[in-house]
Formats: structure tokens, C-alpha cells, sequence
């Protein structure tokens, strides 16, 4: 299962905040249960029994239809299902008992006021309301996001502040730091912690600190956790610390506050409307990051950012204010209602996601006078400094003439974001074919669409991204040319971060040929830019998981068949039972192969899939050869001709995939890490509606499958849903609506236009 309980589909950061004193919107919850109130034959019983959750919902027992996890509570009578009605009684004194709904999944409220408060569920039998059965809820605070930062990269003796946010107001619950060298654990790691600080009272949510000071001495890169816990709550967050020895220092944190003017790209920013009200108060708001700068035939600038960043996802209106921060970083206060934001820009135009003929969630904002650095800085693309900081500069746009540059497999990458900051990932595929659902609000009540893109980039890295860097412009780490627009994502059940970005010329292109214009980037001569690479891979995480008892005896079932193939002569060294790189999770059948021939391996041997090492003789003698392919040494890409080879069969292949089956979202073309030398269709599937069946080859084409949840802009669920909330208070919508674009606020407050 994944290392990091987060949820990052992206690409727009989502904030509901408190309305009223302490009345939030209510988040998912992810508590445990078990056992069953004891039942006699003809007696009503509820199912699960006593339980302790907390408002995070850590580990709950089933999915309600729109994704969130909720505790499940059955009701039989005499052993059978019983129509029964469900209530609540008890709760917190402030945010209530939480839902119940017909079907008996329970949502708990979304913050307490104590340190633990009791829930009584009870089922009463319809028609006879006198018949009843109870169970006791323990309810007790969770997480309300995750820590701040998420990632940092630190160099010997580097220092950085963590913070936790709880979801209590009052109370005595403290937040518990521990250093471990995994995101779950609680030893281990390197470095060392101060005590914490807590600060709480009720009217606000209780928020902790730690500093973290790393080790004086660094001769390798490597990666350690701080790893937050609460009382009895089984959830944890953790921050994930670069420790390296290059001596770079790079804090997200910088990328999310309100930036002096003219400010630098690679921020936190959005649209000034974009916020969901109910009556007059704002309930949420959205916000994603102001990726970089071009400019017309004319020499006029733009920022460039995401639709659904910018534009609303189609929702707004032209001449609306582009802020920096974006709201989510401004307690949700708009610009005109109090301090925080500065107006940098007014939306110009975008690529309408509702027509089939764009595909690039892209959209525009000409900038305002003196407010964005003119050069097309972007925050951390420069060089160190002496103080390990990484300094802000323009991307390269000397080798294409600001046109962008196409991506390639295995291209290193890196993309500077509002909340990962700056981190690199390697392209593991392209023509990706990719759906995408987006909403009208931020807090994805109210679906607007699903979009299907055809012909993008896929990213991979472990911390590479999360909910709010959408925008972000993703460039080559060899000269900064930029690659791709950062628009969608999330992570997979092995805790990889996956990526998708529209190329960079394609959005160039689109934006041209809709604004009659030449449009390009603006930008310095190509330089190179640092790579913050977070560790585990697609290859490390597979070869890292666990085999069930079948796969294993799978493997061994196939290992009589490949002995048979051992020939030197031609190449095949020998065999043996180990694990898929292309599937986590599966078996495979080692084939050893001579690395000075070409050898010819099957795909699978009696349905296993083979996973192809190339050694020597004397090393397989020896007992030295490789024990995965990511051991085997540097990947030699896929020629031209097989790449195009690959890509004609995944044109044939995908539509009719993904029509026939709703759990593949995506598929595009990569390289096999089973057997590197040969293309592999590279499959997103649904990790809620997972095929019984995962064919390892087709259409010719080996097959490596990303389980993880479908892309939403905003956010996406991946183990235990944490709905982020703000940590202040509720305040009326806009009543200045100058500059805000009228038609469109009134249209969010339920007035007539």
C-alpha cells in the first residue's frame, strides 16, 4: 500500500473554511470498526459494534458513491438484512453528532471541541419503531490537512519549521513527532526534533510545530520522515525530507505567501472569484500556481496557468482579477475584503473545456504593470546561492526560440509549484489518451464535465506533485526548455506520484491559432536546473512489494516451461522466480540473457509475465547477476522505429479500452522496465473498480498498469480521504463586486443576473 495517506488529483487546491463560530463543512472520515452487537434468532442487531474513528476517517470500512470513505453500519434482524431508520444522539457540544444517511454510512462532524466525545447510532425497525438496536461511536480528532511543508530538501545542519493542524478547537489534544525512516513509521530517520509547540483556543483550530534540524553531515542524498500522530488516532501525516549533500535548501513554503511585487512565477495564485459561497458567507475556495510568462507577436505579456486555475474551469468571465496568493493561501479572503493578495493580472482567455476541438487545459491573464518580473522569472529554476537557496530564473528559450521543446521517454523533468515547490520526475509515457472529470465548485458538489485529452505527457516521481500545482511549467532539467503545462495528477498505490502535462508547443499552438497571435515564452538561454529527486521509483516501489501466496505459486508453476528455454547459444543464460517492475504485485519469470546478443524472449511464459535482465556468463557463474532490471544499469531508450511502432498500436487499442471498460482512464505508450528494449501500453486503472483479470500483453504490447483514483482537478481520494480545511474563520462574501466581474459573483451568491 502507498507510504503517503494524501490526496493529490489536481491540479487546483481546494480550502472549505469554518462557517459561523466553529461550523464547518463536513469532511470524510476514516475511523476503524469491528466486531458486531451480539444477536439472538428474531432479535435486531447493528453491525459493526464499538468503534473508535476520528474526524479524518483512518481506515473506514466502506466508499460512499461519490469516493469519500464513511464508516458502513448494517442492521438484520434474526440474521437478516432489517429496513430499518437510522439516528444519531450525543456528539460534540460544538460541531454536533455528524450524518447518517438511509444506507447507514456514517460521516462524523468535521472538528471537535474536545479531546474525545461519544456517538450513539441507532437502528430502528421500520414500522415498529419501539424495536431498536445501538452502538457506541468513540469520535476523536484527526489531521485537517497534510503537515506544512509536505516535502522540504535540506543540506548538513539545515533547519525547517513543520506544522500540524488539528481538528479541534479547545481541548488538550497535542500532535506527536517522530522521526522514521518510512511516512508510516515511528523510528528510525536521521536528524533531530525540537519539542513541540501547541497553540489552541475555540474559535480557532489547534496547530502544532516542531522544528527539524538535519544531520551535520551529509555525504550521500537520501530521505528521511517526520511523521506526526494524535492520541488514539490510528491517522498519520509525514514530511519527507531531502537530505543532501549538494547543500541545497528548498522550502515550499516560500511558493505559497504573497510574493513582493513584480513577482516571480512558480506561485501560489488563481482567480479572485474563485470560491464557493452559500447565502452570504464563503464556505470554500480554490487556487493552483501561476506557471510561467509569454508573450503575443506584439510583445504583450501573459501569465500562463491551467483553465481550471485561472478561468474556473470555464465558469468565469473575462476581465476577472488573477490574485497572488491565490485564495487558498488567504484564509479564502478576497482581494477588495481584506489584506493578503496583490492583483497581478486579468484574465484574458482559455481554452474552453467544454469544446471538443482544444485539448490543453491552458488559460491566460495579461499582466499588470510592474507586477510579475518581466523576465518570466520562476521561483528555484536558478542556481544555489551561498545560502543553499535556490535562485529564482527564467526558463531557456535560446534552443527553440521560446517555442518549448518535445518531450521524450525517461526525459528528466522538473517543475516549480505552489505546494511541492520544486521537484523532478522522469516522462513515462507519451500520446497519452487521458479523461479527466473537472467541477464547477471547488468543492466538487456540482460536476461540470469529463474531458477526454489525447497526446500528453505523463510524469512520474515520488513528491513530484500534489493539489495546487497546477500551472506549474514543466522543463527539461538539461537546459530548462520548457516540456508541458502542468495540469492533472495524483498518486498510485505504491505512493508514486503520477503527472500529467499538456506539451508545451501544442499549448502554444492552441492559444496561438484561438487569439490570432504568435504566442511564445519568455525566457534566458538555456541553463541547467537542480533536480530534487525524492527517491523510490516505479521499479524500486514494485520490487519492494509483497507477492501473495498464488503469484508466488504462479512463478513456480511457469519455471518448469522457461528452463526448457535456457540456451547459451542463443543467448538465454538461464531462469528464475522473482517479480514484475511493469505490475507491482505480480510475479515474473527472470530470464537471464547474454547482453552481447539479441536474444529473443516471450512476453510471458504459461501466462507469467518475464522480466528480462542482461548479464554475463561469468556473473551468472559467479552469482552476481543483476535481481531486477533496475539493478541491470543505465536503460538504452526505445529506437524511433519502435516507438512509432508502439504508438500505432496504442491509437487502435485505446478507444476501444477504454470504452469497454470504465476502470481504464488512460493509456498511453511507454518503455517496459520488465524488458526495457522492447514499448509497453502504459494503462491507468481505477483502483476502485480494478478488472479481475490485468492482461499482460496486448495488442503485441506488454502492459504496465498505474492503480490509482481517476484525476479530478482539485483533489482526488487515494487511502483514507483527508478533505483539507482551512484553519480560520468564516467571513461574508465580496460586497464590492467592482472589478470582479458582477454578472458572475451574483450568478455564485443564488442572485439573478
Amino acid at each position: 500500500m502507498d507510504e503517503r495517506s494524501k490526496r493529490s488529483s489536481l491540479r487546483r487546491w481546494r480550502v472549505p473554511i469554518l462557517a459561523g463560530a466553529v461550523l464547518p463543512a463536513l469532511v470524510a472520515l476514516t475511523g476503524c470498526a469491528n466486531g458486531m452487537i451480539g444477536a439472538t434468532p428474531g432479535s435486531l442487531a447493528v453491525s459493526p459494534g464499538a468503534a473508535v474513528i476520528d474526524t479524518n476517517c483512518t481506515g473506514c470500512n466502506a466508499t460512499s458513491g461519490s469516493g469519500v470513505a464513511v464508516e458502513r453500519f448494517l442492521a438484520n434482524l434474526g440474521g437478516n438484512p432489517a429496513n430499518v431508520q437510522w439516528s444519531l444522539a450525543g456528539g460534540d457540544a460544538g460541531a454536533g453528532a455528524g450524518m447518517i444517511d438511509a444506507n447507514g454510512q456514517y460521516t462524523p462532524p468535521s472538528y471537535l471541541t474536545a479531546d474525545s466525545v461519544q456517538v450513539t447510532v441507532t437502528a430502528s425497525l421500520a414500522g415498529n419503531a419501539s424495536r431498536k438496536a445501538s452502538t457506541v461511536i468513540t469520535l476523536t480528532p484527526g489531521f485537517l490537512q497534510p503537515l506544512t511543508p509536505e516535502n522540504v530538501a535540506l543540506g548538513a545542519g539545515g533547519t525547517t519549521t513543520i506544522s500540524a493542524y488539528v481538528a479541534e478547537t479547545g481541548g488538550s489534544t497535542r500532535v506527536h513527532f517522530a522521526l522514521a525512516n518510512s511516512s508510516t513509521g515511528s523510528s528510525g530517520g536521521e536528524g533531530s526534533l525540537s519539542s513541540p509547540v501547541c497553540t489552541r483556543s475555540n474559535s480557532a483550530f489547534t496547530h502544532c510545530a516542531v522544528t527539524y534540524t538535519a544531520p551535520a553531515s551529509l555525504t550521500a542524498n537520501r530521505v528521511t520522515y517526520v511523521v506526526a500522530s494524535i492520541g488514539r488516532s490510528g491517522s498519520k501525516e509525514a514530511t519527507e525530507v531531502l537530505l543532501n549533500a549538494q547543500g541545497i535548501s528548498s522550502n515550499p513554503a516560500g511558493h505559497e505567501q504573497q510574493l513582493a511585487t513584480p513577482a516571480f512565477l512558480g506561485a501560489s495564485g488563481g482567480n479572485n472569484n474563485d470560491f464557493d459561497a452559500k447565502g452570504n458567507q464563503i464556505v470554500d475556495c480554490c487556487g493552483g500556481t501561476l506557471g510561467s510568462l509569454i508573450q503575443n507577436s506584439s510583445g504583450t505579456q501573459y501569465l500562463l496557468s491551467c483553465n481550471h486555475v485561472l478561468a474556473r474551469s470555464d465558469q468565469a468571465s473575462v476581465g476577472e482579477m488573477i490574485v497572488q496568493p491565490g485564495l487558498i493561501d488567504n484564509n479564502c479572503t478576497p482581494n477588495g475584503e481584506g489584506a493578503g493578495t496583490t492583483p497581478i493580472g486579468i484574465l484574458t482567455a482559455w481554452l474552453p473545456l467544454g469544446s471538443g476541438s482544444t485539448n490543453a487545459d491552458a488559460a491566460i491573464a495579461q499582466v499588470d504593470s510592474n507586477a510579475v518580473n518581466a523576465s518570466g522569472a520562476i521561483l528555484e529554476l536558478g542556481a544555489m546561492q551561498g545560502n543553499g537557496k535556490l535562485a529564482a530564473a527564467p526558463p531557456g528559450i535560446s534552443s527553440t526560440g521560446g517555442k518549448g521543446e518535445a518531450g521524450s521517454l525517461s526525459l528528466t523533468v522538473a517543475k516549480s509549484g505552489r505546494t511541492t515547490g520544486l521537484t523532478c520526475g522522469r516522462i513515462s509515457a507519451l500520446d497519452l489518451t487521458v479523461a479527466v472529470d473537472y467541477f464547477k465548485d471547488c468543492a466538487e458538489t456540482v460536476p461540470y464535465l469529463t474531458k477526454t485529452y489525447t497526446g500528453q505527457i505523463a510524469i512520474e516521481g515520488r513528491e513530484f506533485s500534489d493539489a495546487g500545482d497546477s500551472g506549474s511549467l514543466v522543463v527539461d532539467t538539461s537546459n530548462a526548455e520548457p516540456v508541458g503545462l502542468f495540469f492533472a495528477g495524483g498518486v498510485t498505490a505504491t505512493g508514486i506520484s503520477e503527472g500529467v502535462a499538456s506539451p508545451a508547443p501544442t499549448v502554444l499552438a492552441e492559444l496561438s491559432r484561438q487569439e490570432g497571435t504568435n504566442f511564445t515564452f519568455v525566457g534566458a538561454a538555456d541553463h541547467s536546473v537542480s533536480c530534487l529527486n525524492y527517491g523510490a521509483t516505479t521499479t524500486v516501489a514494485a520490487q519492494e512489494s509483497n507477492l501473495s501466496a498464488r503469484q508466488q505459486e504462479l512463478a513456480q508453476q511457469a519455471m518448469a516451461q522457461a528452463r526448457m528455454l535456457i540456451n547459451p547459444a542463443l543467448g538465454i543464460l538461464g531462469v528464475a522466480a522473482g517479480k514484475s517492475s511493469d505490475q507491482a504485485g505480480e510475479a515474473a519469470v527472470i530470464v537471464y540473457v547474454d547482453q552481447d546478443k539479441n536474444a529473443t524472449v516471450p512476453q510471458t511464459i504459461n501466462g507469467v509475465r518475464t522480466e528480462v535482465i542482461p548479464t554475463t556468463a561469468r556473473a551468472m557463474a559467479a552469482g552476481t547477476a543483476p535481481q531486477s532490471a533496475l539493478d541491470a544499469g543505465a536503460v538504452t531508450p526505445l529506437g524511433s522505429a519502435v516507438l512509432q511502432q508502439a504508438i500505432a498500436a496504442k491509437e487502435q487499442t485505446a478507444p476501444s479500452l477504454m470504452r469497454q471498460n470504465s476502470a481504464y482512464f488512460g493509456v498511453g505508450v511507454g518503455q517496459s522496465l520488465d524488458n526495457p528494449r522492447e514499448a509497453a501500453l502504459v494503462i491507468y486503472v481505477d483502483r476502485r473498480q480494478i478488472p479481475a483479470v490485468l492482461p499482460p500483453v496486448i495488442n503485441g504490447l506488454r502492459t504496465r498498469y498505474v492503480i490509482m483514483d481517476r484525476l479530478h482537478v482539485t483533489r482526488s481520494y487515494l487511502k483514507g480521504p483527508v478533505r483539507s480545511i482551512s484553519h480560520c474563520m468564516a467571513h461574508s462574501a465580496p460586497r464590492n463586486t467592482k472589478g470582479w466581474g458582477v454578472t458572475t459573483l451574483r450568478r455564485q451568491l443564488g442572485l439573478q443576473p
